[in-house]
């Protein structure tokens, strides 16, 4: 049985819709940013028209990036994560976004609670542990849910806190501070977990640590990053 495209419904060409979920998830630029700036390239879209867009297409691109970088994720060597949960304000009410990222600043998971408990700590831990496998060391703040969660597994001997050693997870949430400033923040839970899914695996996709490689590799790295980006879900 053939794979169906998922564009085989929507008049614009896949290119553009490409385009535009590219510059809305990776770049801090509002709908309406996208639009001037796809306008200036001769394209006439409307900016809830590009919202449609990444809110069908965005999770597609984010499973589709996943898939291709499971296998070579689970066969690598697990060996530090660093956790950290980031303060969101989600109409006026505090909610907690967890964040995981490995020795290389590659985003692993993201979850978004009410609370930051025990009981989320855990649910956030297995969800990376049934996806990931286990890792060597987990460095963490001085929660005490991540101490509680952690035993509870059964793995409290992984755990590591330390000062300034969970600094690669608090740099990895600039890129979403960003983001958020520019989509004036979340309405809905649901919206932000949705986001923040979307935004990890695109982030992953394009993060070539520039400043770590010489010129000539980063631009084969970028070349090809984004010729792989144009054959997202292609049928």
């Amino acid at each position: 049985m053939s794979h169906r495209s998922p564009f085989r419904y929507f008049k614009t060409s896949p290119e553009v819709i490409r385009l535009a979920v590219m510059l809305y998830v990776r770049f801090p630029l509002s709908l309406r940013n996208v639009e001037e700036l796809l306008h200036e390239r001769g394209i006439d879209i409307c900016h809830e028209t590009i919202r449609q867009w990444w809110m069908r297409f965005g999770p597609v691109f984010a499973a589709d990036i996943r898939r291709k970088r499971a296998s070579r994720l689970r066969a690598g060597r697990q060996w530090r994560w660093h956790l950290d949960e980031v303060f969101v304000k989600i109409r006026g009410k505090q909610h907690y976004l967890w964040r995981a990222v490995d020795y290389e600043g590659e985003v692993l998971e993201a979850f978004v609670s009410k609370t930051r408990d025990r009981q989320a700590a855990l649910k956030f831990l297995k969800k990376l542990m049934r996806r990931y496998g286990r890792p060597e060391s987990i460095v963490t703040d001085r929660l005490r849910s991540y101490g509680a969660a952690l035993r509870e597994i059964g793995a409290p001997e992984l755990q590591q806190t330390a000062r300034h050693l969970n600094n690669r997870a608090e740099n990895s949430h600039l890129p979403f501070r960003r983001r958020e400033r520019a989509m004036l923040r979340f309405r809905r839970m649901r919206s932000l977990q949705k986001f923040v899914a979307v935004h990890a695996s695109v982030s992953n996709h394009f993060n070539h640590d520039r400043s770590l490689s010489k010129r000539e590799h980063f631009k084969l790295n970028r070349t090809a990053a984004l010729d792989e980006w144009r054959q997202l879900a292609a049928a």
